[in-house]
């Protein structure tokens, strides 16, 4: 399957496939966030657009597109190319300067990327019928209150996951009881006991506990006493492929 990218400049941001590492991650002790399987496979599933240049916007908190300011670190032509105030109320849209095309019934999502904080802004989220739609799309930031943001060179601004959009539709939720499956039961209580063992022998200083210091199940796709397996589709990687020359 390919996502066709066709570039609106000659020079079009960067697209990277989606990165790990977050900064607030790094920062804790151990890097424990990264334990978090869920974490690491949001962050690396889809591919990043990164900015092109370095600028500051600041919003005054008025309601007109004049009241948030644009200043690039160095002049660039053509700015509003890459960054401008076309929605006004303090919505900041951002170019990613390609025309995308998927396979029918394939839209992307595009929105910020998963797990990247910036105080004081916060990314849109849309979902683009990319199969047909001739024209490409915008990413739009919402100021969260006046004040003034930074966006790097090389930080994404956009990311986007391709995702077979209808099929969501054929999804009806059911609410059971945990009882009525007792596989599934059998297998929660077995989890939530070697959990409470774990956590009891961990805050006792049983050395066992502290060398292994965190439980693996999800991340090594086992449940505990032997109860089964994930199924051949866990992963705890995401590798996805880079743009090539088409």
């Amino acid at each position: 399957m390919e996502l066709e990218c066709y570039p609106m400049m000659p020079q079009p941001p960067d697209l990277v496939p989606g990165r790990q590492s977050r900064n607030w991650m790094d920062a804790f002790a151990s890097r424990h966030p990264y334990r978090c399987l869920p974490l690491t496979m949001a962050n690396t599933t889809g591919w990043e657009i990164l900015c092109p240049i370095t600028f500051t916007a600041e919003w005054n908190g008025g309601p007109s597109q004049d009241d948030i300011t644009i200043t690039p670190e160095r002049p660039v032509p053509n700015l509003k190319h890459i960054v401008t105030s076309h929605f006004s109320r303090g919505v900041l849209t951002m170019h990613p300067q390609y025309l995308f095309r998927t396979p029918p019934g394939w839209g992307l999502l595009a929105g910020g990327s998963p797990n990247h904080v910036k105080d004081g802004i916060q990314p849109l989220t849309g979902l683009i019928e990319t199969d047909w739609l001739p024209f490409p799309f915008t990413m739009n930031w919402i100021f969260t209150r006046p004040g003034r943001v930074k966006f790097e060179k090389g930080e994404p601004f956009c990311f986007i996951t391709p995702i077979e959009h209808r099929k969501v539709e054929q999804f009806e939720p059911v609410i059971r009881s945990l009882e009525s499956n007792p596989s599934m039961h059998g297998q929660f209580e077995a989890w939530n006991r070697a959990r409470t063992d774990f956590n009891q022998r961990l805050a006792a200083g049983d050395p066992e506990a502290a060398k292994e210091a965190w439980q693996r199940y999800y991340f090594k796709g086992e449940v505990p006493e032997d109860l089964g397996k994930a199924p051949e589709t866990h992963v705890n990687k995401r590798r996805l492929k880079g743009p090539r020359i088409g």
